[in-house]
């Protein structure tokens, strides 16, 4: 396993000698329409290999097909570079690209309207099945509290508890991904994972974390509150990368329960770190257990400070850029960290400015992330 990894950070190296720049436009207007879509290039075309299932065409209305993978990610005008690099990276690993469907959540209050981020999307990704949805933020913005960044505030950020409702009935399943990642391996690996026995959502998970500092004194002081996790070998995870069963989602009425939680947030403030603490409270210790490769997290350090880590050791399938610092961001202002030259071949930016800054240097040092 551990080879590979090895061999996967040297074919970076050989991908990332595509030209970086340092001084590229960070940021877009606020009313983008028409020039926002030819800021990004057209990606390869990626197809189907001769094994893959099918679809079943106009059996089925486009987004029900029992053989597409569903996946979710919240698209925005702060976050489109990385959501783009992301299902670049989704499709370039895929054994079967033409049986992906992608559930983009934006903001009914964004400045970037819904036709323009699908004018986006359509045109880096010609044939990609996809739906843009309108997430409400007013289902959610009286019930948030402020965190300890204010990132961590916006309503979007909690869509992902509202994606049973989001998307089509007919969707039973759905892998959630945050924007800030990279996949690196089939995702149809992640998507055949089971949900054991009753539980809803599967995700890599840290014991080893201190899960008592994600909670006030006050709350672990509750004996009432506390009780949630009586019984539990509750772990930390992160909500970035999950997979979902909304079939059982809707049956259990998850999403209210994340909202009772928030409530009691609201009057009582027993946590700090946004739309996180109500996914542990209510699923804590009843979470399928995947593999910490599918969820490289923590890459963009940690909540408050912009920092560079190094991978960890062993097998990687996803990095993610969890934290403050961000790739593209860095990258632009020759700030880079070594492992952000393994988003930067995703990258479907279309550069004004080419600088080599350091990049011999960065390339000889890559290996010294593992």
């Amino acid at each position: 396993m551990f080879q590979r990894t090895i061999f996967l950070v040297l074919f970076f190296l050989l991908a990332s000698l595509i030209t970086i720049p340092t001084h590229a436009i960070r940021s877009f207007p606020e009313r983008v329409g028409f020039s926002i879509s030819h800021q990004f290039s057209e990606a390869p075309e990626y197809t189907n290999g001769f094994s893959c299932p099918v679809l079943g065409g106009d059996s089925f209305p486009k987004a029900c097909d029992p053989s597409l993978v569903h996946i979710a990610m919240t698209i925005d005008s702060e976050y489109l570079r990385g959501t783009i690099a992301a299902v670049h990276s989704v499709l370039k690993h895929a054994s079967c690209p033409e049986n992906i469907f992608l559930h983009f959540i934006a903001s009914d209050s964004s400045p970037v309207s819904s036709e323009d981020l699908t004018r986006v999307v359509h045109s880096t990704f010609p044939s990609l099945s996809f739906r843009v949805y309108q997430f409400k933020e007013s289902l959610v913005s009286h019930l948030i509290s402020s965190s300890i960044r204010q990132a961590l505030d916006n309503p979007l950020n909690y869509a992902r508890s509202y994606l049973a409702d989001l998307l089509d009935s007919c969707v039973e399943r759905v892998i959630y991904l945050d924007s800030d990642v990279i996949v690196v391996d089939d995702i149809a690996k992640l998507w055949r994972i089971s949900l054991s026995g009753s539980r809803v959502i599967g995700a890599p998970e840290y014991c080893h974390a201190n899960f008592t500092k994600y909670f006030s004194n006050g709350f672990w002081a509750d004996t009432e509150m506390s009780r949630v996790f009586e019984g539990k070998s509750a772990c930390y995870f992160n909500t970035g990368v999950m997979v979902m069963d909304l079939v059982r989602w809707r049956e259990g009425d998850y999403t209210r329960k994340i909202e009772s939680w928030m409530e009691i947030q609201k009057e009582k403030r027993i946590y700090e770190l946004g739309s996180l603490p109500p996914f542990l409270l209510v699923f804590g210790g009843d979470v399928e257990a995947i593999h910490h490769r599918w969820n490289q997290h923590g890459l963009g350090g940690d909540n408050v400070v912009n920092s560079c880590r190094s991978l960890h050791p062993g097998p990687v399938s996803l990095l993610h850029w969890s934290g403050k610092g961000k790739p593209w961001s860095r990258l632009d202002l020759g700030e880079a960290c070594l492992v952000d030259f393994l988003w930067a071949p995703y990258d479907l930016y279309r550069h004004h400015e080419h600088h080599l800054h350091h990049h011999h240097q960065h390339n000889l040092q890559l290996l010294d992330v593992l």
